[in-house]
């Protein structure tokens, strides 16, 4: 069973089904509402937990009822909640995501506790990250939090997986520490600090330089529909996405990285990893909500089998 311990976010998503997304200034009449626990963090250590592994969470919640919720749900998908801290000054991050018919999402954050997540924090769970396979973070938390969770497993060997979203810049003494980073195409383009449109323009063999070129050692560019790139310094390789028809495309990066980060963690390699992935963050996206879409490790092995 491989060791994953899963430092970031803990929200919860108020995710409401809309004909199109609303325009600046426009009110949209939705139809349908859930309200379910998210947060990439949460969302990738829930999706690592069902797909088999043994799952640590560092994460910061408010002393609220959502921050009760979050950890009682967490509970409930076996993961391991010793280093959740509770902070008495900011609230439990929430979510706000209008769901177009086409699948298509915007999402609106209030972080509250999550910004409060500190390196002190990190440090009480040195010895947990020291004894994972494979660490796994995003970026709704602070930077130098990141940062102080990759230098303590980069000590111990442990494998760093960072998905870069939200995008922005990032230190090259971070992005040193990572083994395997996996942007979308517009947050290689914040990265790397290009426009989008130039990034668009790329081949698959530049992509894969342009991400090398910020320092990781791997890397795996996600593209949607189009697939996946897998970079490293043997070069590139497309790894097809699974057609699909998409109801809710909330969960689906953060499915595809939990399914990344556990198949890592069973020994694979990054290519055969990164097909896994695929298979998750697809069927994730076939259903709504966040965590109540993230795939069990049954389901997966079967949707595999039937391709």
């Amino acid at each position: 069973m491989p060791r994953v311990i899963v430092v970031g976010s803990a929200n919860v998503d108020f995710v409401v089904q809309t004909p199109h997304i609303p325009r600046p200034g426009e009110t949209v009449l939705g139809h349908h509402f859930v309200m379910a626990m998210g947060g990439k963090g949460a969302n990738q250590a829930v999706g690592a937990a069902r797909l088999g592994a043994d799952v640590i969470f560092v994460a910061r919640v408010g002393r609220d009822i959502f921050g009760d919720q979050c950890i009682e749900a967490y509970h409930t998908e076996g993961i391991n909640t010793e280093y959740i801290t509770h902070d008495d000054q900011e609230a439990t991050g929430v979510a706000l995501i209008a769901v177009a018919a086409d699948g298509e999402n915007s999402i609106t954050v209030a972080s509250g506790a999550n910004m409060r997540l500190l390196p002190e924090h990190i440090a009480a769970a040195g010895e947990a990250i020291a004894r994972a396979d494979v660490l796994v973070m995003q970026l709704e938390v602070p930077v130098e939090t990141v940062l102080a969770a990759a230098g303590i497993a980069r000590q111990h060997g442990v494998r760093v997986v960072l998905n870069p979203a939200p995008a922005r810049t990032l230190p090259g003494d971070l992005l040193r520490l990572v083994d395997v980073l996996t942007p979308n195409r517009i947050e290689l383009a914040q990265l790397a600090g290009i426009s989008e449109g130039q990034v668009r323009q790329l081949s698959e063999e530049q992509l894969g330089q342009v991400l090398l070129g910020l320092g990781v050692k791997q890397g795996v560019i996600t593209l949607g529909a189009q697939g996946a790139l897998v970079a490293d310094s043997a070069g590139v390789v497309h790894v097809p996405a699974f057609p699909i028809t998409p109801l809710d495309t909330t969960a689906a990066g953060d499915a595809f990285n939990a399914g990344l980060a556990v198949a890592l963690g069973r020994g694979g390699g990054l290519v055969e990893a990164a097909r896994f992935a695929s298979a998750c963050g697809a069927l994730a996206a076939t259903k709504m909500g966040a965590q109540p879409s993230l795939p069990t490790e049954v389901a997966v092995e079967a949707f595999l089998v039937e391709r």
